[in-house]
């Protein structure tokens, strides 16, 4: 009986893991999530006889569309979760690939996905707004360039329709879309908000947070944040201010938050927030603070 490892054509099927796991997380903002979906993609793949396989003209076609549908029927009962999580839900931050961990161990370049634009974190934070369809549509034919009929297929709608959607989710990015700051000035803000916040420096702090920024923590229930929103620059400055007073064993180190510069707060070594940034004519407009230690694997050390 011939089993996956004997299977000839393992390598090119296997060679479609690192495109799967990138699709699936930008489909779910999940990386838990989308090595599940991966998994499952897989298990459907070999419950099928050899006889089956063979007459699929493309295996990665057809994995494609079956993660993009497991995808799609996951985020159709995502809000139905998301209204039973404790306080907000932030996207699973991920790190660069010189940082990259899973669970303490060495990291598998298949499992890790590429650092774009269409992974920083105000990005995933429009595409989480988007119906199911929408970002699907989206995502499998604006990032990942799957012509419209391709879509159809695994959306369950017209080319037609799904050129509707695209353009409709298009319309969502192109509405909260902030002018690019160059990353070097990125990282600068960045790090004079570390300065800033180790100082406890509220004056600081005031001056490079936008009057109207707004800063998300995500606990998930299981650590403590806050669960809802801190609005306006003054009321974010103290409430950081008073956060390093009673974290004082807290340190923190810039690093790199889904392609973007961002920080980690580290407590006797171990990575306990990520801190990603969402930063417009030179002031900070977002802070998404993930504290949710399931969201966190991918920053744990060796």
């Amino acid at each position: 009986m011939t089993g996956p490892r004997d299977d000839p054509g393992l390598g090119a099927i296997m060679s479609e893991r690192r495109q799967l796991i990138n699709l699936a997380y930008r489909l779910l903002g999940s990386l838990a999530d989308a090595e599940d979906v991966v998994q499952e993609t897989y298990t459907r793949w070999y419950a099928m006889s050899p006889a089956e396989q063979a007459a699929i003209e493309s295996p990665g076609g057809w994995l494609t569309r079956v993660a993009g549908r497991i995808c799609l029927d996951l985020l159709g009962s995502a809000r139905a979760r998301r209204e039973r999580y404790v306080g907000e839900w932030i996207p699973e931050p991920l790190p660069d690939g010189s940082e990259w961990r899973s669970a303490g161990t060495a990291p598998d370049p298949a499992d890790r996905v590429t650092l774009d634009e269409s992974v920083n974190m105000a990005f995933l934070i429009v595409l989480e707004a988007m119906t199911p369809a929408e970002r699907v549509a989206f995502v499998l034919h604006d990032v990942f360039r799957y012509p419209f009929p391709e879509v159809a297929e695994i959306v369950g709608r017209s080319p037609a329709a799904c050129r509707q959607l695209a353009t409709s989710a298009r319309r969502r990015i192109a509405a909260s879309r902030t002018p690019q700051t160059p990353a070097a000035k990125s990282a600068g803000l960045v790090r004079d908000f570390k300065a800033a916040w180790e100082a406890k420096d509220i004056g600081a702090l005031v001056r490079l947070l936008d009057p109207d920024a707004v800063a998300i923590g995500d606990g998930g229930g299981l650590v403590s944040a806050e669960l809802h929103p801190v609005s306006g620059g003054e009321q974010i400055a103290r409430y950081f201010a008073a956060l390093a007073d009673r974290r004082s064993g807290m340190s923190l180190l810039e690093r790199t938050v889904n392609g973007q510069p961002g920080l980690i707060a580290q407590e006797d070594g171990v990575t306990v927030t990520v801190i990603a940034f969402d930063i417009a004519d030179d002031r900070i407009r977002h802070i998404w603070a993930v504290r949710n230690p399931e969201k966190l694997r991918p920053w744990l050390t060796d």
